[in-house]
């Protein structure tokens, strides 16, 4: 029989070993990196055992800062779903699932927002969630489209991109991987939210380097310098199977020299040759997937790329 616990701060450890040995999960799943939000959400994560009380899958989840009678796995994280080893497969992932669903329902919530985690991060194919969201009638509510290229299959560079990686190759735009840089990056980042959207980073400067301190080898900054200086950057996540563009910006002078396309030719390049199957440059959409930027989706397919989805659903409990 499944059992379902709360997690408390003292499954931290066997929490985060299960995400490490997972088909599924990456550090955005880990206990870590839920942590950083501190108090800002209220936590309702779950644990969840077979009959012989071993952990067989986490689910990460918080509620609704909007709406109290909802959780969501997980509201702070790009995705979240169940995670698990490989061994949640057909009746058995049913069983688990329906299990938590009973425990919410009991928790006296209403309704499960579900955000899947798309398949490039998956070590092996593991949808049996989407299958089972399907039979449980949850509603797709929102659907984001993301530029990836396919590291093994890569189509060729657009004409324009090729243009803009010479003439970046021409200006003697140097492409560097500092963390040191990261103030003068953050500050371009600001300022190009908020030219094009009114908005500012989703995280502060002091975030992400509390974030880069716990995670070393899962975050990167790579910049292309010209004369000393930041022109362009892009603040990396780097999971086992994919690398992916958290943040992208550049400076007038960056966008004037294109160091953009050099800057993702050169990381394409060695994402390739360290073995890595997919390199995404994250979503081009707006309001809740309605609204596609297509100049930008162009922009990023145009280095070799095909498109996913990041998928939501709505389920009532």
């Amino acid at each position: 029989m499944t059992m379902v616990r709360a997690y408390t701060p003292q499954h931290a450890a066997v929490w985060d070993e299960l995400v490490d040995a997972s088909v599924n999960g990456t550090f955005l799943h880990s206990r870590k990196f839920l942590a950083y939000h501190g108090d800002r959400f209220q936590d309702r994560s779950l644990l969840i055992y077979d009959a012989r009380e071993n952990l067989c899958a986490v689910l990460p989840a918080a509620l609704d800062p909007t709406d109290p009678q909802t959780v969501v796995s997980h509201p702070g994280a790009t995705y979240g779903g169940l995670i698990h080893a490989g061994n949640l497969t057909g009746n058995a992932f049913a069983e688990s699932f329906d299990a938590v669903l009973k425990h919410y329902r009991r928790a006296g919530l209403q309704e499960l927002c579900y955000k899947a985690v798309p398949h490039i991060y998956h070590r092996v194919p593991a949808m049996e969630d989407l299958y089972h969201l399907f039979r449980r009638d949850a509603v797709c509510y929102r659907r984001d489209l993301s530029a990836c290229v396919d590291l093994q299959n890569r189509l060729p560079l657009h004409q324009m991109r090729r243009r803009g990686i010479r003439k970046a190759g021409r200006s003697d735009i140097d492409i560097a991987e500092n963390i040191d840089r990261l103030p003068r990056f953050w500050h371009i980042l600001g300022e190009n939210l908020a030219e094009r959207h009114g908005a500012k980073p989703v995280h502060s400067l002091e975030e992400i380097q509390g974030l880069i301190q716990s995670f070393p080898r899962q975050m990167e900054l790579a910049c292309a310098v010209f004369e000393g200086d930041v022109v362009a950057g892009c603040l990396l996540f780097k999971t086992p199977v994919t690398t992916h563009c958290q943040y992208i910006a550049s400076t007038a002078e960056g966008r004037s020299g294109r160091a953009l396309d050099l800057l993702f030719e050169t990381l394409i390049r060695r994402e390739q040759m360290a073995g890595k199957r997919y390199f995404n440059f994250g979503i081009s959409t707006e309001n809740q997937g309605r609204d596609l930027n297509d100049g930008l989706h162009r922009f990023k397919n145009g280095f070799g790329g095909g498109t996913i989805t990041h998928e939501f659903f709505r389920l009532e409990l």
